[in-house]
């Protein structure tokens, strides 16, 4: 699964080399971004150029890599986002900016040079608002939201049910399956014996998954506000690292579950998941994750398996929860953090977020109220435990 890099990658150096060279940014092609960020520890599907374009293709998008001396340590996809009337814009990096090794030993010092970078350049040069969001932190302690507050950025946007549920990769069979939780360990047995076969499929397979997929929305009558238009062309990626894994699982002939995971980094990602009727009572959401974090801890380097949140409903919590157990974490994904150098792009950019969040809480009412909806039924404080 290794890609040949047209730039080398920082490696971890002796502690004793001082002093550290200042990082220098550089912007790139798309192309050589996603080939780059490839082998990136902290790469994500959000900071693909080729998930982006399709995703948001109204906002400018511009790959930035940061480089000590010859190598690059990290990185950060910024989406140029121009307000109305074009009387500002804001400058976006979701899950960045990222850190090439995300256990280097300067890891903390890196990152706080790429934010410096960043704030030079769009908040102080281009007179822009700088929105930041890093990624759930494996720890109760965020270190980069806690560096972004004390570097003045001020605390912006929130999910309503933030917390991301986060599966331990590193173990032995015998370890994962101590680690989930009793209940979720029984429902496993239980589809061990109902005669179900795992398969691993390829990209040419994607038909299959979307006609089970838009059943199932139809059938449990999920309002889809995911980025699931971005599939196809995250499947037809040339990059093998990059181009996220297809999984099914079989019952009597028929193909009764699907999932697409994304591999890369050391985070594998579950992006979406489908199921038939007949998957619910053959418990075969459990059959079907149980062998793909097998497979991600036999084929890939990743050392977690992100399950991603639940959109405020409890079975997902419950799910989600017994498969991460004893040895995963749940924590939450922080605030937006937001930097202006200016007081008008500081106004004009909390006017837009404000904007955003007013729309969005409107359509999930409307949306709530709806009949051929399903309703969130998640409790807030049970979603902001991490347990």
């Amino acid at each position: 699964m290794s890609i040949a890099l047209d730039v080398p990658l920082a490696r971890s150096a002796p502690s004793s080399v001082s002093p550290r060279p200042a990082l220098s940014m550089q912007i790139v092609s798309p192309e050589l971004w996603d080939r780059t960020i490839a082998q990136f520890d902290e790469a994500c599907q959000e900071q693909l150029y080729t998930f982006a374009k399709t995703r948001w293709p109204s906002v400018e998008h511009e790959p930035v890599l940061f480089w000590r001396g010859s190598e690059v340590v990290g990185g950060s996809l910024m989406m140029i986002q121009p307000l109305p009337m074009r009387l500002s814009a804001l400058a976006v990096a979701k899950w960045g900016p990222m850190l090439a090794r995300a256990d280097h030993p300067d890891r903390l010092d890196i990152y706080a040079q790429m934010v410096d970078a960043l704030v030079a350049d769009y908040a102080v040069k281009r007179r822009l608002m700088l929105s930041v969001l890093p990624r759930a932190s494996l720890s109760a302690f965020n270190a980069e939201y806690d560096h972004l507050t004390h570097r003045g950025f001020a605390r912006g946007s929130e999910l309503g049910f933030p917390n991301r549920y986060i599966v331990n990769l590193r173990l032995s069979d015998e370890e994962q399956r101590k680690s989930f939780e009793q209940k979720w360990r029984y429902h496993l047995k239980k589809s061990e014996k109902e005669g179900l076969a795992f398969e691993h499929g390829p990209a040419a397979r994607l038909p299959e998954f979307a006609a089970l997929y838009e059943k199932m929305l139809d059938r449990k009558k999920f309002a889809d506000h995911s980025a699931y238009e971005t599939v196809p062309a995250l499947m037809a990626m040339p990059n093998e690292t990059l181009r996220p894994e297809l999984f099914f699982v079989r019952h009597a002939g028929e193909v009764i579950a699907g999932a697409i995971i994304f591999k890369a980094g050391d985070r594998a990602v579950y992006l979406y998941g489908a199921t038939n009727d007949r998957a619910l009572p053959l418990r075969a959401g459990y059959f079907m994750h149980w062998h793909i974090i097998r497979w991600l801890r036999d084929n890939t380097p990743a050392r977690w398996y992100d399950l991603g949140g639940t959109d405020g409903f409890h079975g997902l919590h419950q799910f989600k929860k017994g498969m991460v157990g004893d040895a995963g974490v749940i924590q939450p994904v922080p605030p937006v953090a937001n930097y202006a150098a200016h007081w008008w792009p500081r106004l004009a950019g909390n006017a837009a977020f404000f904007g955003r969040d007013s729309l969005q809480k409107l359509k999930r009412e409307i949306d709530r109220r709806r009949g051929d909806r399903a309703k969130p039924d998640q409790k807030r404080d049970e979603a902001d435990a991490s347990e």
